[in-house]
């Protein structure tokens, strides 16, 4: 088993603003941790159940985004990935782009995925929110369509109907 690798990343906690209610979601989905992993940083499959691919090297450190994948390249969520132990657990710092070198305006999402012989069980956790602000309410009302979508096309190939889904913005 590889060491974690941790990358030293100022989010809202550190600077000593209130925090909102960390948001966490448990998902059961019916494939292998390395497929659950892949589905969570490879371009093609971001896109075909989020709407945005990620971009990054994925070395704690480095830089992460969220591109729309409507040909506009457009950056939406941008942050910094702060720790990677593939395919165990991986923490990003989330922002809108704009405000991604501000410290009071990160975010942390942590995935933790636990295998469970061919299935696994994906825990995301949102925290470090700044209360009440449409980031956060965009987080809860996001996440639950996002996970599902992931779930549904990594288990039969094809994505939820997008035209019903809750809007994250």
């Amino acid at each position: 088993m590889s060491a974690s690798k941790i990358a030293a990343t100022q989010t809202r906690a550190s600077t000593g603003e209130p925090c909102a209610p960390d948001f966490v979601y448990t998902i059961f989905i019916k494939a292998n941790a390395e497929t659950v992993w892949n589905g969570l940083i490879e371009r093609q499959i971001t896109k075909a159940y989020w709407g945005h691919y990620n971009e990054s090297d994925w070395q704690p450190g480095s830089r992460w985004a969220h591109v729309r994948s409507d040909g506009s390249g457009e950056v939406d969520i941008s942050g910094r990935i702060i720790e990677m132990d593939p395919p165990r657990k991986m923490v990003w710092s989330w922002a809108r782009d704009s405000e991604s070198d501000h410290a009071t305006k990160l975010s942390r999402v942590t995935y933790e995925l636990i295998s469970l012989g061919p299935d696994t069980k994906l825990i995301v956790t949102h925290s470090e929110l700044e209360p009440d602000s449409p980031m956060d309410a965009g987080v809860r009302e996001g996440w639950p369509a996002v996970l599902s979508n992931l779930k549904s096309l990594l288990e039969t190939g094809e994505t939820l109907s997008e035209g019903e889904w809750p809007s994250a913005n």
